[in-house]
């Protein structure tokens, strides 16, 4: 089994998503009743714990009520 990065780890276990999916760049948070609101919560919760993550959402994500949480890639 692949081994979750540490910051990500923090954000699931503060965050508690119901639903959420682990993808190669980050999770995959659906089901978000009230999206704007839980992407709100999360930037916020990012924020305060100083994680190297980012929110990412299109569109497309809207039809399953979810976003993104991505690591942050760091450039050489």
């Amino acid at each position: 089994m692949k081994e979750i990065n540490t910051d990500l780890q923090r954000f699931i276990d503060k965050f508690q998503p119901n639903k959420f999916k682990l993808i190669s760049r980050g999770v995959e948070i659906r089901g978000a009743v009230d999206l704007h609101n839980a992407m709100n919560e999360a930037k916020l919760l990012i924020e305060r714990l100083q994680l190297s993550l980012a929110i990412h959402h299109n569109a497309e994500m809207l039809s399953y009520q979810g976003f993104e949480v991505n690591l942050l890639t760091v450039k050489e």
